[in-house]
C-alpha cells in the first residue's frame, strides 16, 4: 500500500516533525491498538514496524521534495483493511506535516 501526502516543507523539517510526532503514526491505523516502532535507515527514509490486528507489518516513509510517500506491505489477508488505513494515512498525515 503506497500513500503520498503533499507538502510545501523542506526535507529538515519534515524530518524533523516525523521525528517529534512518531509517537502520534499509532493513531493512523484506525481502531486504536497499533504500536510502532521507527527508526532511519538513511537521511530520508523512515523504517516502521508496526503491530496491529495480531499482525507484524512493516513499512517505510520517504521524505522527498514534495510529498511524503508512506509504504505499509500488507498480507492479503487484511487487504479489506487497505481503504480504511490509507484514508487514515492521508488525512492524519496532513495534520502530522502542518
Amino acid at each position: 500500500m503506497r500513500v503520498a501526502v503533499p507538502h510545501s516543507l523542506d526535507r529538515a523539517e519534515v524530518r524533523r516533525r516525523l521525528d517529534t510526532r512518531r509517537d502520534d503514526m499509532a493513531g493512523f491505523i484506525p481502531g486504536g491498538l497499533a504500536q510502532i516502532e521507527t527508526s532511519w535507515s538513511g537521511e530520508d527514509r523512515m523504517m516502521m514496524v508496526i503491530r496491529a490486528m495480531g499482525q507484524e507489518l512493516t513499512g517505510h516513509v520517504d521524505v522527498e521534495d514534495t510529498q511524503v510517500v508512506f509504504e505499509i506491505d500488507l498480507p492479503p489477508g487484511l487487504s479489506f483493511v487497505e481503504p480504511m488505513i490509507s484514508g487514515a494515512l492521508e488525512d492524519k498525515g496532513r495534520k502530522l506535516l502542518s
